[in-house]
């Protein structure tokens, strides 16, 4: 059974872009975009199915910590290039295996945790060297619905659920 959803933002929970815009020459203003329709299966899962949430990233953004933080996220992990360490220390906390654990992620900083992880998925848009690993290719692109079709498939498959069965 999936008891644990991980997934990773740039290019998974976004469509990988990272805008920055200056202010006399200062960097400090980054934008990223989410889609809502990943954020409400997000909050479905962890809010309305009470499943935990691991959001697992190599970069750092405020941006992403309120985002997440909204959508009911367990662990928030920001900065991180050894994701699969981090997972090992959440399944410890759960006291769960990687049998319990799906993934999303869409580059090679993913690749660990798509190969341990009971069933992976990447977004439509992925690298490619990541559509040979994963068991899953969302028919969406990063930051477009991949997300939301990935926790629809978990419901359907593990408990033999919909996303509308927890909102109807």
């Amino acid at each position: 059974m999936i008891e644990l959803i991980v997934v990773d933002i740039d290019g998974t929970l976004t469509n990988g872009q990272i805008i920055y815009s200056s202010n006399n020459q200062d960097l400090s203003y980054e934008s990223k975009a989410f889609d809502v329709k990943d954020g409400l299966a997000l909050a479905s899962w962890t809010k309305k199915f009470n499943k935990p949430l691991a959001v697992i990233t190599g970069r750092s953004s405020q941006i992403v910590q309120k985002r997440m933080e909204e959508l009911g996220a367990r662990y928030i992990y920001q900065g991180i290039d050894n994701k699969d360490e981090i997972i090992e220390h959440i399944l410890n906390q759960e006291n769960i295996t990687w049998e319990n654990v799906a993934t999303i992620g869409d580059d090679l900083n993913d690749y660990k945790m798509l190969q341990k992880a009971k069933i992976s998925f990447a977004p439509l848009d992925c690298s490619d060297d990541i559509k040979d690993i994963v068991n899953i290719i969302a028919p969406y692109k990063g930051g477009n619905g991949a997300v939301r079709y990935m926790i629809n498939y978990i419901l359907k498959r593990y408990y033999n659920k919909e996303l509308k069965d927890l909102w109807v």
